[in-house]
């Protein structure tokens, strides 16, 4: 079969044939909208941009007793402008030599055909369906951030952007940057002064303190892992002449450390060190925890250096977290659509971030506190890479899913 042969057979994957050859890489995805409203207007779908640019689709109910539900995908992708020539490899769709977009593009395509649906039959009972797609989440999550979330009618957001089909994931990680300093009180020369048991070395002692500091995993559940910390590099020393030698040399960045290292300065009793560290937590609870070790590992350094040495650690949040919530009502319904469809699904955690973790935190027209879900509706293999490809085949099960799911919903 060719990719051509297809699409004629099937009208969902057309349109994510057709959003996935136009090129949308962050902050440039004006085509991708301009596209997206033609379609809600060949098909009659109530169809809005916000201030940002972001699309605002709404299917008003045909029975107002039941409650609206929200669909939620990004439109951009990693990579350029540059064409999308689509190819048929056995069951996969993909890309020649470049990104596909399949992130999020499934998601973007799935929700589409569902208002497309939904809006086209009404006898089906719902209490109304918003779709709302988002620019920027790639580079900077800029788009989500500029939704004017007290417009969103509906309580239960369904984000569309996990990897593998049926998956529903019920919590995220933060992501929250710790910078540790310690700084020796008095330096000096490495011959001359290296005898003076006061003049202690902030790289050695940095080294010391971040020995007492938890690493990898601090705590997972059954979902999986919870809370980590991560060490993502150290400096300290006589880097000066090392770093004008990148400089000057034009050395390539794969010689970065260890140019650093063969040029940086020995003679020098080190008064600066600095490390940073990756956060990443499901749980408020836990990552407080954690912060909490690390903050007594530098009280203790501090009391054993007192007059010598100062160790400082501090922490800024870029990502709050997701965490679970006690309505298990969506992952109910989406194991029951599951089991009905001969689906197996999979209930679990993800040590990432996505657009779920700012709704999380936000409210809807009601003041509500949005449920999001984040959502798996096809097996998206090598993402962000030029070999990046999707099962079309589970794509079309994953459309399955989320109309089952939105029926079970209104039921």
């Amino acid at each position: 079969m060719t990719i051509d042969a297809l699409r004629k057979e099937s009208e969902l994957l057309d349109i994510f044939c057709s959003l996935v050859q136009i090129p949308s890489p962050s902050l440039h995805e004006e085509k991708v909208i301009e596209w997206i409203g033609n379609f809600c207007k060949t098909n009659g779908i109530h169809c809005e941009l916000d201030d940002y640019k972001n699309v605002y689709i709404y299917v008003p109910p045909t029975d107002t007793t039941k409650q609206p539900i929200m669909f939620s995908s990004h439109m951009d992708v990693v990579g350029d402008a540059s064409p999308v020539n689509l190819i048929l490899d056995d069951d996969f769709i993909k890309a020649d030599g470049r990104t596909l977009g399949a992130d999020d593009k499934v998601g973007v395509a799935s929700a589409l055909y569902l208002a497309k649906q939904i809006a086209g039959d009404k006898s089906i009972k719902h209490g109304g369906l918003e779709i709302t797609y988002t620019r920027d989440e790639e580079t900077n999550m800029s788009g989500i951030e500029h939704v004017d979330f007290s417009k969103i009618k509906s309580k239960y957001i369904l984000v569309c952007d996990a990897d593998k089909l049926a998956q529903v994931q019920i919590s995220g990680a933060s992501y929250t940057n710790a910078k540790v300093f310690v700084k020796g009180l008095i330096g000096g020369h490495s011959g001359i002064d290296i005898g003076d048991k006061t003049r202690l070395n902030a790289a050695k002692l940095i080294a010391e303190l971040l020995n007492d500091f938890p690493q990898g995993v601090y705590y997972e559940d059954e979902t999986g892992v919870i809370t980590s910390c991560n060490l993502g590099a150290i400096v300290a020393g006589g880097i000066q002449n090392a770093v004008k030698s990148l400089i000057d040399e034009g050395v390539n960045s794969p010689d970065y450390i260890k140019t650093i290292t063969e040029k940086a300065s020995t003679n020098i009793i080190n008064t600066d060190a600095r490390a940073s560290y990756s956060i990443r937590s499901a749980s408020v609870e836990k990552e407080e925890e954690l912060k909490n070790i690390m903050r007594e590992c530098v009280d203790k350094f501090n009391s054993k250096y007192e007059g010598l040495a100062k160790a400082e650690i501090t922490f800024e949040v870029h990502l709050p977290p997701f965490e679970k919530a006690d309505d298990d009502s969506i992952p109910e319904l989406h194991t029951k659509v599951c089991n009905r469809l001969g689906i197996q699904n999979e209930v679990s955690s993800f040590h990432a971030g996505a657009e779920t973790h700012i709704y999380a935190h936000n409210k809807n027209s009601k003041g509500e506190t949005f449920m999001p879900f984040l959502l798996g509706l096809a097996d998206v293999y090598n993402m962000h890479s030029a070999n990046e490809k999707v099962n079309y085949k589970t794509l079309l099960k994953g459309y399955d899913i989320i109309k089952e799911l939105f029926i079970e919903f209104n039921s």
